[in-house]
């Protein structure tokens, strides 16, 4: 059980340990920079368990508060003898993982439903039921039978878009009854997935102007850090309720839509090669759609990977060399996804403001002579439009 006392000499003293070890080590610092995570790496390891061992004794029955009023035989005479704990336990460290990969699922279906894959298989089943397409015996049309008997055991159209609408803010489908839309998530993903890209197109552009660069304008793991837990903390609280087992039963549908699509008969009745070519076939006969399966479909792989990435604790690693590591995980998916998105016109790249305040739409704009630039529409205008066509 720390005292006051114990408190404020262990952290002067890991304060006077950094100090002497900086002063010993400082040429071999200068030339070796990574040599300065290791030893913080190892001086926070030692400060976390004197923490983590004390925070493991139990306190007296009153929590010290007697000891600290002057009460009983305990009763402290100077402040210095009195029990402080040392914290409780970190809100980042507190989401559930399995919750964020059921977004990144969602997020990954939404695209497919944007694609128009399930409206596919919808209209090929109102072609089976009017008996206009050659279709009677074969794997796809007995598949179409089994398709629509199952309907009423699903999840309905409206029950999808309407999670759509709650999680992401996506779609023009109804908010449940007591829920709101999360009409964060869009500039939050968009804004985590450009600090990744930067990230890492700053690590590379120092890394060709100067050897061993470490500069840590080159680069910052705190602003990717920042956006990562903005993000994952936006989804803690719009991941409860039915979304788990909605995105199990939705994945098993999408499944078997895409083995209806590439049945042979399917494949043979629209002239495809494999389900997709069925799925655009459709899109464009009977609904007279632009294309945008390649940029829609890479989306949401890409995304579902990032968000997959946020549900586990690598957001939280503190030291330099680890967190790169962990973060080149993603590196080209979110390149992938940002390109893709610009092809969309549903996201872009932000070339000067770099951080989100987290009651704006859109990254804090510069200012020149106290008013801000004048480059066309407000950021927040453009940012409003761009979720609007999404």
């Amino acid at each position: 059980m720390a005292t006051e006392k114990d408190y404020q000499s262990l952290y002067d003293r890991i304060a006077a340990l950094r100090e002497t070890v900086s002063g010993r080590l400082a040429a071999d610092l200068i030339s070796n920079p990574q040599l300065a995570d290791a030893l913080n790496k190892q001086i926070d390891d030692m400060l976390q368990s004197v923490v983590n061992s004390d925070s493991k004794t139990p306190p007296p029955p009153d929590k010290g508060l007697s000891q600290l009023a002057g009460i009983g035989s305990d009763a402290a005479s100077q402040l210095g003898q009195a029990r402080i704990p040392a914290g409780v336990e970190a809100y980042d460290e507190t989401i559930t993982s399995e919750r964020i990969i059921a977004v990144g699922d969602m997020y990954y279906l939404w695209q497919h439903e944007k694609i128009g894959v399930f409206r596919a298989v919808q209209k090929l089943q109102e072609l089976f039921r009017a008996g206009t397409v050659r279709l009677s015996s074969g794997s796809g049309a007995f598949a179409l039978y089994q398709f629509d008997r199952r309907e009423v055991l699903r999840y309905t159209k409206r029950d999808r878009l309407a999670a759509y609408k709650r999680i992401f803010n996506y779609g023009e489908g109804p908010v449940p009854t007591g829920a709101r839309a999360n009409t964060d998530f869009h500039k939050l993903f968009t804004h985590f997935v450009h600090q990744v890209t930067l990230f890492w197109r700053d690590k590379r552009i120092s890394d060709v102007i100067r050897e061993r660069a470490y500069d840590p304008s080159f680069g910052s793991i705190a602003i990717v850090r920042r956006a990562g837990l903005d993000l994952r903390n936006n989804l803690k609280w719009l991941s409860f309720g039915h979304l788990n087992v909605l995105r199990v039963e939705v994945m098993q549908l999408l499944e078997e839509a895409f083995k209806i699509l590439n049945s042979p008969d399917v494949k043979r009745l629209f002239g495809a090669d494999n389900a997709w070519d069925a799925v655009e076939e459709i899109l464009i006969r009977y609904y007279n759609e632009r294309l945008v399966t390649s940029p829609r479909q890479r989306m949401g792989v890409t995304g579902r990977e990032v968000l997959r990435w946020l549900a586990q604790p690598h957001i939280l690693q503190s030291t330099r060399a680890q967190f790169e590591t962990l973060l080149l995980e993603i590196a080209e998916q979110s390149e992938e996804w940002l390109t893709s998105a610009q092809a969309m016109g549903v996201g872009g790249r932000r070339t000067e403001h770099r951080v989100l305040p987290w009651d704006k739409t859109s990254p804090t704009p510069a200012r020149q002579n106290g008013t801000r630039k004048a480059v066309g529409k407000h950021p927040a205008e453009r940012e409003f439009e761009l979720q609007m066509e999404y």
